[in-house]
Order: C-alpha cells, then structure tokens, then sequence
C-alpha cells in the first residue's frame, strides 16, 4: 500500500534550467526502523535554498501555479552535473505526526507519536524517514518542534567543538539569527564568552536585551577594533562564519592577530604564535572568500557541516544532546518565524523573492497540510 501527496522537487537540467515543482509523489510503506510522518511544519532554511535558487535570476524567474522555472548560470550548472535532469527532494527538516512504521522496535515506539526529523524532503505533505533520525516531541506542537534538529546541533555542535579544541570563548558572524539566539543562550548556560557580530544597531540591541555582554557591529566604521578589543577581553580566537564570503572571516583573523600581535615581547616578521581559527559553516555571500596577508601564519580557515561532526560523536554525546534541546524547546532553543506558508504559496513570486533574501531573523516557516 501507499500514501500519495504532494512533494517539492528541483530538477536542474544541462542548459541551466531549473524547475521547482510540486509533484504528486507516491510514498511507500515504511519498512525495518523506517517511519512514514504527516508532515505539519518545516522551516526553510539557508541549506535548503541552495537547491531552490542555485544563483538564479530570481525577478526574471517563470513564476506560475506549482511551479518556478527559473535560469541558472551555465558555468553553475555544469558543476552540478550528477543532479542534472533528476529531481532532487527539499526540505532537511521538519516535524509531523508518525502515522505508519516499519516492524523495526525503534520505528514502532514512534507510531502516533509527534516528532521532529531530518528526511530531506520535508516540503511535502509526507516524509519517509529513520527513525534514529526522528526527536519525540512529547507535549511540544509541532511547530515549536520543527526547528529542532539542524539549529540547535549546529549551535551545541560549536560549543562542543570549542571544547574538543581546547576553547573557552567563540566569536560569531550574522549573530542574530535563530541560530545566533540559541547559541548565545547555550554559553551563557556552559560559562563560555562569546563574541557576537551583527550589522545592524537593532540586531545589537535585540541580543544585548538577551543578555549578551559582547556584541560588535560590522557595520560601524571601528568595527575591527571594537572587534579586537572584545577579542582581547575573552581570548577568543575560535570563530564560526556563517557568511562565507567576502571579507568577515578575514575580519576576524585580523583582529585576533592585531590582539596576540600586541603582547609579543618583540616584533616578529611572522606574526603572532597564538593559533587562530575560522571554520565556515555557510555561503550567506556568493561571492569569493577574501582573505589578506595580515594575520602572520598561525591561522586555519576551515569548513564544518552538522552531518560530519554528528558522525565524530559517540552514542552518549549525541543522546544528551538530543535529550538537552527536547527539554529546552520552548527556553534555549526556541525558534521564531516571520510569517508561515503552505506549499502553494511557498512557490509565489512574492513569498520567493522574500524568503531567498535570507535576512537576518525572518526565517519562514512551511505549514504543508494547509
């Protein structure tokens, strides 16, 4: 037997064209410790517009019932050849209610439960998914559910990280998102200093209200030296960049060096030894990333992604993290949205235009039953 509804799909073709659709999808019984979920929220994140805009002219974009066709780059096309003419599902995560399960004894203790999960194809009506990959939510709705998995591991996977490497203090790009939020409330919770950056007063003001002690706008014309001087109080020379282009991870190497730099008991042409450290976790710019000669030698730039880390844990961490963000889903790692959307109007000009802009604290939220 199957389940039939509506699902969101991409399909990049060789000469550029991507079509979003929605398409009627057939889903299949779940099997072993699979579980078949109603799928009642999901939010859109950063990661899922990567299969939805893919660098497209969006104004210029074919918009019509159900569907976007839209033009991609020739030159971003042909690096996603393996994609080209397959339809590629959206949507990482979401939350619903479990309505079918597999024989598995993990996928039956989540039938008629509602959950949290991370399928993939979360913009449909239905989602197959694992259940090792599927949060109870107990009392929380789903919609207090549906952010739960990618923001709040990435926000503990940076603290966790932070510690691993031997670090009591991070500084933060874009700091006032969601996922900003919750990762200011996660160490003022674990005592350690964090440096947040935003570019606007109101996002300043918006975590100093939170009870963010360190906050420095990019957007001031002593940016780096405010940036260096909070460097200077918390010795942070980790940070997390969810920018990726431009110049902010290059920001942040200078001020940390210009703060290590000033302690050295004599000049030294290479620069400071202190190690310093930018991991970026997203591409908010485009553009190339920039970086210039002006922080010695003792730097990584690095990549890190929520999957890779999650599978560097053991059983014991990942559990009390799961257990630590279910118990904290209306405190530290609550989620808010600017407006909601069900999947036709997810696929309007006017919702679209909105939602690609990716700003700072308007994250949308997809409703698919409605």
């Amino acid at each position: 037997m199957t389940t039939t509804g509506r699902q969101l799909t991409s399909t990049l073709y060789p000469d550029g064209k991507m079509i979003l659709a929605l398409e009627e999808t057939e889903f299949v019984d779940p099997t072993g410790n699979q579980v078949l979920i109603r799928m009642e929220a999901a939010p859109i994140n950063p990661s899922d517009l990567f299969l939805m805009t893919g660098g497209a002219d969006l104004e210029g974009a074919a918009y019509s019932a159900g569907r976007i066709e839209l033009q991609v780059h020739p030159q971003a096309a042909a690096l996603q050849a393996a994609r080209h003419g397959v339809p590629q599902t959206i949507g990482n995560e979401g939350a619903g209610t479990v309505i079918s399960a597999g024989d598995g004894e993990m996928a039956q203790a989540l039938m008629g439960q509602r959950v949290a999960c991370v399928p993939g194809n979360a913009f449909g009506e239905y989602a197959l998914a694992d259940a090792k990959m599927c949060i109870p939510l107990g009392d929380h709705t789903v919609e207090e559910g549906a952010s739960s998995f990618i923001n709040p591991m990435t926000a503990l996977g940076f603290v966790e990280t932070a510690k691993r490497e031997g670090n009591n203090a991070i500084i933060h790009a874009a700091a006032a998102s969601n996922l900003g939020q919750m990762l200011c409330r996660i160490c003022r919770e674990d005592g350690l200093e964090l440096v947040n950056i935003v570019r606007k007063q109101e996002q300043a003001e918006l975590l100093k209200s939170q009870g963010a002690v360190h906050v420095v706008n990019s957007s001031d014309s002593d940016f780096e030296q405010s940036l260096a001087d909070a460097i200077d109080k918390t010795e942070a020379f980790l940070g997390f960049d969810p920018i990726g282009g431009g110049t902010m991870t290059d920001s942040c190497l200078r001020a940390m060096e210009r703060v290590a730099a000033a302690k050295l008991p004599e000049f030294n042409r290479y620069g400071s030894d202190q190690p310093k450290k930018m991991y970026i976790y997203g591409r908010l710019d485009k553009s190339p990333t920039i970086l210039t000669p002006a922080f010695g030698f003792q730097w990584t730039v690095s990549g890190w992604l929520l999957m890779p880390f999650l599978a560097s844990c053991d059983m014991s961490t990942l559990t009390s993290m799961r257990k630590r963000v279910v118990s904290g889903l209306k405190t530290t790692f609550a989620s808010s949205y600017k407006t909601r959307v069900g999947l036709d109007e997810m696929l309007t000009k006017a919702a679209f235009l909105d939602y690609a802009q990716m700003k700072t604290g308007e994250k949308y939220l997809v409703t698919p039953q409605a």
